[in-house]
């Protein structure tokens, strides 16, 4: 019993850690977001929506799936401690991360038109994109100097890069933003991708100062990082691809970069800023996951359990989002963005289902089945892309949050019947009880917000969110032992002071 107890402090203790780090960096984001919203407007917002899609389009395109890959090979070569390897293996990711970085540079400058004319409806924008290749460089040798710190386990160095780069995103875009306005955008986009490599490589070139000596051929030995990383890229870039077709397809056909602006708005608030908790997944639920990835029970235990922290971690803070998003929008970004209200309320719904899916669809990157997980991936984008295109013809925007509940709601039966099938995972009785639970109070809340009356609003609303609150912490108390370790602390630290 205390084995499981321990388990469950662990995924919960990492999981709050990392949350709590990307809850820093979601607040700063929020206030950058807001001031951006009042100086560019949803126009400005859907023009930076743009750019940002397709240099992360292009960037995983051409990267070679280095910044996911070369984690795997680090990690192996320092757990067995053999420093002379890895230092040799961190020249070999170099040489790759730069050879990377001139490639989406290149491709970038020589798509630049056909990217002007199937991104815009309007104006040639070529030149943007050809100035938009040094962040695509950029970025290359940031993933790769950033697989190195994860495979080496610098948790702390990455914690700190990723807290300095926001606040560096805060101080760069705002006063250029303020005098420059819309002609600010690419500017700020190369910089911010300088800013995030230059913090990154002072603690990698720290950790393993870089070396030009002996580089010669070492391309050659990175070849099976490269086929590793070549399935994620395929499943990176039908992401990508799925994403800015979206927001293409939102612009051309309604000729209004608003609709784009409001989307992508929504779509950070639900999707992205809601995901907080699961960034905990790649830096310690993943290498647990690998290390028992042989043991079907042990698998399925690992995979239940962090599902049931991550649901009912997630479940409150989605139920109180469902509530607050009236008043949270124009407090976040501005009055104009009203009318994403609805969709941004019943996009949180597949937040719910994300909370189970994700945990499932590691198995198969802890097996090493990339064709797998790339078929899976590539389902999704197109069920999402075919969802989004119909909920929006049938009921504009608010069809477009529609559409991202229901994708999630295709993913996890297809991902469940797939690891079901083919690594013979079980879901546990107590995930679909605790699923039932949090997933039935979400729905109350939501059937609240369709209430004129204020009053009503905000009573029931709080009520359904403070019981799914208790639910959870009850649960979570019971399952751990943190909250008696946090009170033995708490006494030893005031009898020490005795």
């Amino acid at each position: 019993m205390k084995k499981t107890t321990d388990s469950y402090s662990h995924v919960l203790k990492y999981t709050g850690i990392f949350g709590g780090v990307q809850g820093l960096n979601i607040v700063v984001s929020l206030v950058r977001n807001k001031l951006v919203a009042v100086l560019l407007g949803p126009n400005g917002m859907g023009l930076v929506s743009l750019f940002n899609t397709t240099v992360n389009f292009i960037s995983q395109a051409t990267n070679f799936g280095i910044s996911f890959s070369a984690v795997k090979h680090v990690s192996e070569l320092f757990e067995r401690g053999d420093e002379e390897a890895i230092a040799h293996f961190v020249k070999v990711v170099r040489g790759w991360s730069l050879l990377t970085a001139l490639i989406g540079m290149l491709v970038c400058i020589v798509a630049g038109p056909l990217l002007s004319s199937y991104t815009f409806a309007w104006g040639d924008h070529t030149l943007h994109f050809i100035l938009l290749s040094p962040a695509v460089g950029l970025l290359a040798i940031t993933g790769g100097e950033t697989a190195i710190l994860k495979g080496a386990r610098q948790l702390r160095s990455l914690a700190i890069i990723q807290i300095y780069t926001v606040l560096s995103a805060l101080l760069i875009s705002i006063p250029i933003y303020y005098f420059f306005n819309q002609a600010g955008i690419v500017p700020v986009i190369v910089l911010m991708a300088m800013v995030s490599m230059l913090l990154t490589i002072r603690h990698s070139y720290r950790l393993y100062p870089l070396r030009l000596r002996g580089a010669k051929g070492i391309l050659g030995e990175g070849m099976a990082m490269v086929r590793l990383g070549v399935a994620f890229v395929v499943a990176g870039v039908l992401g990508s691809g799925a994403e800015m077709l979206i927001r293409s397809y939102l612009n051309v056909v309604t000729g209004d970069l608003d609709v784009v602006g409001l989307y992508n708005a929504g779509f950070m608030l639900t999707i992205t800023y809601a995901g907080m908790v699961f960034s905990a997944m790649e830096t310690d639920y993943f290498p647990r996951l690998s290390s028992v990835n042989n043991d079907v029970t042990a698998l399925s235990l690992t995979v239940n359990r962090q599902i049931e922290v991550s649901l009912l971690i997630v479940s409150p803070m989605l139920a109180a989002l469902i509530i607050a998003l009236p008043i949270l929008i124009p407090l976040l970004f501005s009055s104009k963005f009203l009318p994403m209200v609805g969709m941004a309320q019943v996009a949180v719904f597949a937040m719910y289902v994300k909370a189970i899916t994700l945990p499932i669809s590691y198995i198969t990157l802890a097996k090493g089945d990339s064709v797998g997980y790339m078929v899976l991936e590539a389902i999704y984008d197109v069920i999402l892309v075919l969802l989004i295109i119909f909920g929006y013809r049938q009921w504009g925007l608010f069809g477009t949050g529609v559409a991202l509940s229901l994708s999630y709601v295709f993913d996890i039966l297809f991902v469940g019947a797939y690891t079901y099938w083919r690594y013979h995972y079980r879901v546990s009785m107590q995930v679909l009880q605790y699923a039932g639970i949090q997933f039935t109070l979400g729905i109350c809340v939501y059937i609240v917000t369709l209430v004129d009356n204020p009053l009503i609003y905000w009573l029931l609303g709080t009520l359904i969110c403070l019981a799914s609150l208790l639910v959870s912490l009850s649960i979570l108390h019971q399952k751990t032992s943190l909250w008696s370790a946090l009170t033995t602390k708490l006494k030893n630290r005031f009898h020490h002071h005795d």
